[in-house]
Formats: C-alpha cells, structure tokens, sequence
C-alpha cells in the first residue's frame, strides 16, 4: 500500500463547501482513498457533484452554515474528524462586488468560526485552508511567490487576504496545523456557474451559439485542472499532519503557464473544434490586469506536481459536459 493510500484509509475528513466544483472532487478523490468522509452543506445543491453523482451515500451529511461555532464544534467532536478541507466560500468576483457583505460573511467570518472550532478540538491534525491567488491582489512583479505581501484592495480579493492571515495568525499563535492553498482559476467538470470563462464557452459551443467574453480578452491568468486541485489539497493535507514546521505556511499551486482570456477560449474552440467566434463584451470591472503563480514551493517541499496538461484537462473537461447535457433534465 502506498504511503498516500495508508495515510487515507479510514481518515474521518470534514469537507466544508463539499457542493463546489473543488468540494465535489476533493470528496470522490478522498472516497477512492478509502476516507471517512463528512460534509458541511449549507443549501441543497441538487446539480451538484456531490448529489448528482450520488455520493451523498457514501458520506454524512451535516446541514448548517459555516458561520455556526457550536455546530462545526459539534461535527468536528462527534465524527472525531482529524483532517479538515475548508473549501466552503463565495468565489465569484461579481457576486461579491455587488454583495460585499455576504461574501465576507462567508469567506472571513466562516474561516475564523471554522479554526476557531478546530482550536477546540484535540484530535485535528490538519486543516487546509482555500486561500487564492487573488489574496495577493496586484503586485509589481510576476509571477507571485509566497513572500509577498497579501494586499486585496476590492470585496473578494480583500476577503481572500484576510481568511489567509487569519489562517497565519492561528497557526502562529495556537500552534493550529493550519496551511493554505493559493490556487489560480480551477476548470473541470461539474462547475455550474457558466459565468466562469470555460464552462461558459464550453457550454455556447455544444448549444451553437458564439461564446461571451465578459473583458476584452487581454486579463492573464493560471488555469489549474480541478482533478490537480483535488490532489494538491490532499497532498498539503498529508505533509502538515505529519511535518510541524508547515504549520502557518502557505503554498501556490499552478501549472506555471499563465494564458490570456482570449487564449484560453481560443483553446477551449480547438478542442472541441469549433470554428465560432467570440463575442468580446468588455464588460468586466475590478479586475486585476495580471495574475499568475510561481508554483516552486509546492514542488520542491510537497513534492506537488500536476497531472494533467492542458489539452488533457480541458478534454476531460469538454467530456463531463457533453455528457452533461446529454443527460435527462439537464439544459
């Protein structure tokens, strides 16, 4: 058995946010290493990976939201839970631009609730915490390595900044297994907000229609496979449990091929050889120019690195959706 497979076997792991596209991931790929998977679930998501693909009878269930101590004290106590995936926020820039307060809500109230419910709770060994690239907000220099400051200055960048040092200071101060995660775009898959630039375009094409760009096409970002996601999480998950000088750290994940909004469409278009041009709307507001991760932390101390290349990942991905929309009672 591996090292990875022995680690896993009967782990009990709380997943929080386990209705998003990395949550429904994170949960099959902890299922198929053989974990005692536990979810947090705030609303019924009845599309989602995690009840479409019927995985909610292979793990329990605990309905509430992130923001409630006694009840994330109580799942962690009750199901002995020694590993903790807090994936549970608000990730859609526009969403938070026009709703600010509930983004942080969730992303800053519910990251400080949740460690301080696993500071209560002996027996966690890890907990890793979605952090972003976003954290970083814009700097001087790409790409961004882990050194530099974390300076969000719009609702969602800012509430990334915040669960992040909030992430640090548990670490620094009550010695919390904590670390984070600072991811790039994640495609895959069971993403449902067809806002986002890939399921959005994926989506126009198998519908024949002419995808939409919300920008002018020019913002550079990584794009990290969501199945490299899942796998980047549960490494960080196994080195903090069993390596104390990464309590507090922090570790970007990326393919380290940053690509421009135009580019990645383009890219989506070959794969599913599709001749449609894209209409440029130019409507995006509040975004930052350029972001792209320096990925060496994570690959020289972890030992991370990603499984998939583009064209695979995008094919998986282009795959999930024909699939998708073949299926009864999908649109």
């Amino acid at each position: 058995m591996s090292d990875a497979k022995a680690f896993w076997l009967d782990q009990p792991v709380l997943v929080t946010g386990a209705t998003g596209v990395l949550g429904g991931w994170v949960v099959r790929r902890l299922l198929d290493h053989g974990a005692q998977v536990t979810c947090l679930v705030r609303d019924h998501v009845p599309r989602s990976m995690l009840l479409d693909e019927s995985f909610t009878q292979r793990v329990n269930l605990v309905y509430g939201d992130i923001t409630d101590q006694l009840l994330l004290e109580r799942a962690l106590g009750e199901y002995e839970i020694k590993t903790v995936m807090h994936l549970a926020a608000q990730t859609i820039v526009g969403v938070a631009n026009r709703n600010p307060v509930s983004t942080f809500e969730s992303n800053i109230k519910g990251t400080w609730t949740l460690l301080e419910a696993a500071r209560r709770s002996p027996k966690i060994k890890a907990v890793v915490l979605a952090s972003s690239d976003k954290a970083y907000g814009e700097q001087p220099e790409l790409p961004y390595a882990e050194d530099m400051p974390l300076q969000g200055k719009h609702p969602y960048d800012v509430s990334k900044s915040c669960s992040d040092l909030i992430g640090q200071a548990y670490a620094a101060t009550y010695d919390l297994p904590v670390a984070m995660t600072r991811c790039g775009n994640f495609y895959g898959g069971g993403d449902l907000n067809f806002n986002r630039v890939i399921p959005g375009t994926i989506r126009s094409v198998i519908r024949g229609q002419r995808p939409e760009i919300r920008s002018d096409g020019s913002p550079i970002r990584d794009y990290l496979y969501v199945e490299d996601g899942a796998a980047a999480y549960m490494d960080l998950a196994m080195h903090l449990a069993q390596r104390p000088e990464l309590h507090g750290k922090a570790f970007n994940f990326s393919t380290e091929h940053p690509m421009s909004v135009h580019q990645i469409v383009q890219q989506v278009l070959r794969v599913m050889d599709s001749d449609l041009e894209p209409v440029i709307l130019n409507q995006a507001h509040h975004e930052i120019q350029a972001q792209y991760l320096d990925a060496t932390l994570a690959k020289t101390q972890l030992r991370w690195q990603p499984r998939f290349s583009l064209d695979q990942g995008l094919a998986q991905t282009v795959a999930w959706y024909q699939h998708y929309f073949l299926s009864p009672n999908h649109e």
